[in-house]
């Protein structure tokens, strides 16, 4: 089944050239369903290319999907056109009274500041704070991940001693986690972060759960024990190059950075990377979408207000 979004997002044409189902608005307004609303909180400084990241993990589904972006009243993107936010994005204060079945809050180049160091820190806040009976299920990824945890469970980040890039090796450690369903044992997913969580604090929240963890890049997968709020400290959604553009922007601006790890065959940056990590993505925005979404959340979304509130 497709996901629904704006006829005209540059992201249609990218995922209809990779055979992604996605069907226009007006399309979808004539089918009597009711599809899955999730609302996408694009922190990412690339919005279009992270825009079509998820929409491709989240149009590989059996199930149609709603999508409503979001940016911060109170940031100024500097990598996205004005023109674009304003046609595609929508801010807190236009949803605020609705309902969604899911939303995904990104992963943010900011984890280098203290989380109240962040211009809109506050605006994040009450979005979590608004997430706990507007939504069923909230996905955090890397940095909103960190703030996820720090927010609802006073989980401190700490910085690591030099940035966490690469494609990394994790143990399923809940295999019968309806999250973790179909997983095989061992799985890879990137990573791009100076900062990481320690596996032991999550352990002494009672309400969270580890069902993923990585030698080397710590804890990956946190569920809380009802299953409204996941915790993916890597990017599933990362395209092939992405790592390696990061790592050629780092290279432009004189960091020095190391080449990721396990990602380009011999460490040689000419070389294509294989991508090793898209069916473990496309299984894990599945298994969410379904398990934590589709099978919860009751038909009729204002239900969740009167249960939340």
């Amino acid at each position: 089944m497709p996901i629904k979004v704006q006829s005209h997002l540059p992201a249609i044409k990218v995922l209809e050239s990779e055979n992604i189902f996605v069907m226009p608005e007006d399309v979808a307004l004539r089918q009597d369903i009711r599809p899955l609303k999730i609302l996408i909180l694009n922190l990412m400084p690339t919005k279009i290319t992270t825009e079509t990241q998820l929409l491709r993990l989240l149009g590989n589904t059996p199930l149609q999907i709603d999508i409503e972006l979001l940016q911060m009243a109170t940031h100024k993107s500097k990598n996205t056109s004005p023109h674009h936010l304003t046609v595609f994005y929508k801010t807190f204060e236009q949803v605020k009274d609705q309902t969604f079945d899911g939303m995904i809050i990104t992963g943010a180049p900011v984890e280098q500041l203290e989380f109240e160091e962040v211009d809109y820190w506050d605006e994040l806040c009450e979005i979590m704070e608004w997430s706990k009976h507007n939504v069923y299920s909230t996905f955090h990824i890397c940095w909103g991940a960190q703030a996820g945890l720090y927010y609802h469970y006073g989980i401190k980040k700490y910085q690591l001693p030099e940035k966490l890039s690469g494609v990394y090796d994790h143990r399923v450690l809940s295999p019968l986690h309806p999250l973790m369903r179909g997983f095989d044992d061992t799985f890879k997913i990137p990573h791009s972060r100076y900062t990481t969580v320690r596996e032991k604090d999550v352990r002494r929240q009672l309400g969270l759960e580890i069902l993923a963890v990585s030698d080397e890049a710590g804890p990956s997968i946190i569920s809380s024990k009802t299953g409204r709020q996941l915790f993916i400290t890597g990017h599933a959604e990362y395209d092939r190059e992405t790592l390696a553009n990061e790592y050629y922007r780092d290279v432009n601006k004189g960091i020095h950075p190391k080449l990721p790890y396990h990602y380009f065959p011999d460490d040689d940056a000419s070389i294509d990377p294989p991508l090793v990590w898209r069916s473990n993505a496309t299984l894990l925005y599945t298994n969410w979408l379904n398990y934590f979404v589709y099978q919860q959340t009751p038909y009729d979304l204002a239900e969740l207000l009167k249960k939340y509130k």
